[in-house]
């Protein structure tokens, strides 16, 4: 298990990161949100041991994390970070070793990880010789060779075409399921919908935002009635409590500050004609990402 327990950074007299707790569990995705200088990488280069705290304590099974811990960790950033004039193999074997694998491991593990990412043939290829898709796919490779107990993905999809992307998914649910702690970053809400637990939102370096993502989506009052039919805009509009009415291509969506208004919404559709869809759904996290971070702003 990884504990974050009222971590604290300060850069001067700039507070980065203000008393942030939470953990996660083996075989957990956990998100760390946030827009960008919101504290997520001041976080997690702390959690990798590369920065020191101010205050607080963080642990990963129960020891604190120091050099003697740093190999069980692997990190994806989004920047790219290699080597560009070394081969792919190059590349490894310099990781690798800095992670305590022997050439040999490094070579068999490198040959079953290109395999699965289909790109066999760039093994003795210089890394400036790829395309920035390839690079990341090269970049993931690297975070796992050494088998890490902790995983952190930021942005881990960028640059990748859907394809690509599939891939990705596919071997970070197989680490899930593996139980790797894993973090997951991205401005990709849906992406975090697909994968995560739980999650926080950083704003300025505080938690706005925190707890089970579906307990965060129920308690979240404001709904979407999605409407497929011909509807009466204005007069949806003017329904006490309905905040917009969108329409995009024949499907509206009617957004309520919460779900006692939905019988008033019924109430004025069953006099239109046409309605073939009549669904109540949760707001996306984008929704409720956006309401919590511009709420904390505005303060």
């Amino acid at each position: 298990m990884l504990k974050v327990e009222h971590v604290t950074k300060y850069y001067g007299d700039f507070r980065a990161v203000n008393d942030i707790s939470f953990e996660i569990k083996e075989g957990e995705i956990f998100g760390l949100l946030g827009v960008n200088g919101a504290g997520k990488t001041t976080t997690f280069r702390m959690i990798m041991g590369l920065l020191d705290k101010n205050g607080g304590k963080i642990t990963l099974d129960g020891k604190e994390i120091d050099y003697s811990q740093t190999d069980k960790i692997g990190f994806l950033t989004e920047e790219r970070s290699l080597l560009l004039t070394k081969t792919v193999l190059e590349q490894a074997i310099y990781y690798g070793v800095l992670k305590g694998l022997t050439r040999e491991e490094v070579e068999t593990r490198l040959d079953e990880y290109l395999k699965e990412f289909n790109i066999e043939e760039y093994k003795d290829k210089k890394i400036k010789e790829l395309s920035k898709g390839n690079q990341q796919k090269i970049q993931f490779i690297l975070a796992l060779l050494h088998k890490p107990k902790l995983l952190i993905l930021d942005e881990p999809f960028s640059g990748l075409d859907p394809i690509n992307v599939e891939m990705f998914k596919k071997v970070i649910l197989r680490l899930k399921s593996e139980n790797t702690i894993i973090i997951f970053s991205s401005h990709m809400m849906e992406h975090i919908e697909y994968f995560c637990d739980s999650l926080v939102i950083l704003v300025n370096g505080s938690a706005v935002l925190e707890g089970k993502l579906s307990k965060i989506k129920k308690d979240y009052r404001k709904k979407n009635i999605k409407v497929i039919g011909d509807i009466d805009v204005d007069t949806i509009s003017k329904i006490k409590g309905v905040v917009s009415v969108d329409k995009k291509r024949e499907e509206y969506t009617i957004k309520i500050e919460d779900e006692s208004v939905t019988k008033n919404v019924f109430k004025a559709l069953s006099k239109c004609d046409n309605i073939t869809k009549f669904v109540v759904e949760e707001p996306t996290l984008n929704e409720i990402f956006i309401d919590k971070v511009g709420e904390s702003y505005e303060k």
